[in-house]
């Protein structure tokens, strides 16, 4: 059984303010959306939600440090999950404390709140969703305007969005008086815990439908599908998401929408390797062409361009094209084109090439003995090559 301490990896006696560091820090790092949709992150993170709004809390924390986790549960305060908890509440907890300065957290999720002991808003916002888009390389380099479907809940036609069949108000919720929550009194061996639960019957929202519409259910909100407009920045990666703000679900009985969250995913190409901002690609050049220096085409993301291979270059040694990579996203300029050498040695050779070879080996020098010696400049051996080539 984890510790919570251990969660956040803070001393037992550390206060609320390195508390409240250490998870914001965490928090950060294995934020789901910063991984991809990552299980393990989503656990993780869910975990630190968990503690970090156990130890933020002087009662809760108390209660916790003296009876542990399950005296906590024996003491009515089985953690502030004990209804249930999802990657949607944990998210709300980050944004309730540092929705306003969470590194770009608010951008994505809106920066809902949600207060416990207060009354909760009667107009919930709609949930955010999540879609990926397939980019293209070339998409990439010149950005991008995808028009994408997307299957969301909008407002129900047939009762406008009230959620109700006849068009009355909602009404005070009989159960908690409005409120939106519940006090449940519990006995244990440690004396009488007052706990505050989200009320059953109107599930938090201090309202109630009288008759509820046929075709959503009391929701407000149907199933549909909608096509949105993404535009796609010049320079992303598979790293970056964009936020449609406004754009996602409805929220239940006229409730504001949520976001749609896009979650970029960059095709792989064949012809080159990424890094960063640079592309890497190979150059296929035959032996005379790297003993004797040519001209070749090399491939780049929006076509080709002509590259100068210098005489008695070595394979494995790279051209560096600048500017033939990608942009910055930030604005920061465009990456290089890195071209890696490749000498290709025929397989099957006609007659006339076996001969030149044959004189050819009458007058080259042997191999060097190391990698690092044959980069080195040997003007004879060169020289030689040329006479073999262009005898007539």
């Amino acid at each position: 059984m984890s510790d919570y301490y251990e969660t956040l990896g803070v001393p037992r006696d550390a206060g609320p303010e390195a508390i409240k560091k250490a998870y914001r820090k965490l928090a950060m790092k294995y934020h789901p959306d910063q991984n991809s949709g990552s299980d393990d992150a989503e656990a993780r993170f869910k975990e630190l939600s968990e503690a970090y709004e156990v130890l933020k809390d002087p009662q809760r924390r108390a209660v916790y440090d003296r009876y542990g986790k399950e005296g906590m549960a024996s003491a009515g305060q089985g953690g502030p999950f004990q209804a249930g908890f999802d990657l949607h509440d944990a998210i709300e907890i980050f944004m309730r404390d540092f929705g306003g300065g969470g590194g770009g957290f608010e951008e994505v999720f809106g920066g809902q709140r949600r207060g416990r002991g207060r009354r909760q808003s009667r107009s919930r916002r709609g949930e955010n969703t999540r879609i990926r888009l397939p980019l293209t390389l070339e998409e990439v380099a010149r950005g991008a305007t995808k028009r994408v479907r997307v299957a969301l809940l909008d407002s129900c036609e047939s009762c406008g969005g009230s959620g109700s069949a006849d068009g009355s108000a909602s009404q005070s919720c009989a159960a908690c008086g409005g409120r939106g929550e519940e006090r449940v009194a519990q006995r244990s061996v440690f004396g009488q815990f007052v706990s505050v639960t989200t009320c059953r019957s109107c599930g938090g929202e201090g309202q109630v439908i009288r008759d509820p519409c046929g075709s959503c259910r009391g929701e407000g909100r149907v199933r549909a599908e909608r096509e949105v407009e993404v535009e796609v920045p010049k320079g992303v990666t598979a790293e970056n998401f964009i936020s449609l703000r406004g754009k996602g679900n409805t929220g239940p009985r006229g409730g504001p929408r949520g976001d749609i969250l896009v979650l970029l995913e960059i095709e792989e190409d064949d012809r080159f390797i990424r890094e960063g901002n640079d592309l890497i690609t190979d150059i296929l050049v035959t032996f005379s062409q790297a003993a004797l220096g040519s001209e070749v085409e090399v491939p780049t993301v929006e076509g080709t361009t002509t590259v100068e291979v210098p005489a008695g270059i070595q394979s494995g040694q790279a051209i560096r094209i600048r500017g033939a990579g990608l942009p910055d996203l930030n604005g920061g300029g465009t990456g290089d084109l890195i071209g890696r050498v490749r000498v290709w040695t025929p397989g099957n050779l006609t007659p006339e090439q076996e001969s030149l070879f044959v004189d050819l080996r009458e007058v080259e020098d042997p191999a060097p003995e190391s990698v690092e010696e044959a980069g080195e400049e040997r003007r004879g051996f060169w020289s030689r090559v040329r006479e073999a080539f262009t005898a007539g």
